[in-house]
């Protein structure tokens, strides 16, 4: 697909739902008129996410067409592949006195004013339904169906509109919304970018894919998610700065871009790999890393149901190129990083990697050996959680 800034985004127009200052100020007028709404850390993120067209071609929180098919058959009401309902869910009471066609005011966590949504429907949903069919169970337990168990009954749904784009909080350097990141791409003269998406600090296994597949494409975006996660995730800053450290002394300081990724995560497995892969098509990229379990939680999905769902579809409708990659592992035979592709060894001959395992060594006061993680990264994880770095 040709598009003036490389890649074309998902449906052929990258959305902007930023409020212009003329906007901004007519919404403020009406700020105390308008009924409110209270958003969640992921409404809030997902908002951001419509916002900046990290979510083209959505241009508000779904209506019932759309999430009907979306829960049902991963695609738009007009066909367009998407796998992730995005929705505004509430209580009964709150979405009863609210009338389709107003104006709705949308307030961050804290009771500030951020956003505003024309409320074009109000619908019913099936908890169960949604829950088994994006994250493949029922079970509380996991963490994506907890939410939507937990959240309210009614979605509201409409177009939106972001008050103003504040910079991040923590992380400002590296707020690159899609329309900076398509330029910053062509600035450099990538013609193929390579996303990653990551939860976890970046071990060696993650080094490892990311390096193969920089061989064969000009740049690799390295875009870590930075909103809500699980509470035992290891936190966004510490993460980043696990980021910093490790492109600063292992990677080629022009063809990598380190940028934040604003978006909640879902733990839906398969479906959340079709979804991350689209958002990056969004930011830019031609191809994206999907591994051992992407997105998984716990033992929900097969190991490499994240690569097989791209099957389901045909690779033009995706418009974005994922890159398959066996799990890694240090092998003891050859003194390197491999997959049993390249690799001669017996299991009992591999190191295995996994962000899991590097949380569960560092809860037990034990820092990651060499073959794991970087020395470097494995000292800024040893500092964070407070563990002597002469821990073994």
């Amino acid at each position: 697909m040709s598009y003036r800034d490389g890649i074309a985004p998902h449906g052929m127009q990258l959305i902007n739902r930023v409020a212009t200052p003329e906007q901004k100020q007519e919404f403020l007028d009406k700020a105390d008129s308008l009924p409110r709404v209270q958003l969640d850390e992921r409404a809030v993120s997902d908002l951001e996410m419509i916002a900046i067209g990290g979510f083209s071609p959505l241009s508000g929180f779904m209506e019932h067409e759309d999430y009907e098919r979306v829960v049902v058959e991963m695609r738009l009401a007009n066909g367009l592949p998407w796998s992730i309902p995005i929705t505004l869910s509430v209580d009964e009471a709150i979405a009863e006195p609210l009338k389709e066609g107003s104006l709705i005011r949308l307030d961050n966590t804290s009771g500030r004013f951020i956003g505003v949504l024309q409320l074009t429907q109000k619908y019913h949903y099936d908890k169960a339904k949604e829950a088994v069919n994006v994250y493949r169970t029922d079970d509380i337990k996991h963490p994506g169906v907890k939410v939507v168990y937990d959240q309210g009954t009614v979605n509201l749904a409409g177009p939106v509109w972001l008050l103003e784009r504040h910079p991040h909080s923590l992380f400002p350097n590296y707020q690159i919304d899609p329309a900076a990141s398509r330029q910053m791409f062509k600035e450099k003269g990538w013609k193929t970018v390579v996303g990653f998406q990551t939860r976890n600090p970046i071990h060696r296994a993650h080094e490892y894919i990311q390096k193969c597949a920089l061989e064969t494409v000009d740049g690799l975006f390295l875009h870590p998610l930075v909103g809500a996660t699980k509470e035992d995730d290891i936190p966004a800053d510490v993460r980043m700065r696990c980021y910093e450290i490790l492109l600063e002394h292992y990677y080629p300081q022009d063809r990598v871009i380190l940028a934040i990724n604003p978006a909640a995560m879902r733990y839906a497995g398969p479906r959340e790999a079709i979804f991350h892969a689209l958002v990056r098509k969004n930011y830019g990229c031609t191809h994206f890393i999907v591994g051992r379990d992407h997105a998984g939680v716990g033992d929900y999905y097969g190991t490499y149901d994240a690569q097989y769902i791209f099957d389901e579809f045909e690779p033009a409708e995706l418009g974005i190129t994922p890159m398959m990659f066996e799990h890694a592992f240090y092998c003891k035979r050859t003194l390197q990083m491999a997959t049993t592709k390249t690799s001669p060894s017996k299991p009992e001959e591999r190191v295995h990697l996994s962000g899991t395992k590097v949380r569960e060594m560092l809860r037990r006061g034990e820092l990651p050996p060499p073959e794991f993680s970087r020395p470097e990264v494995a000292a800024e994880l040893a500092k964070a959680m407070r563990i002597p770095v002469e821990a073994k």
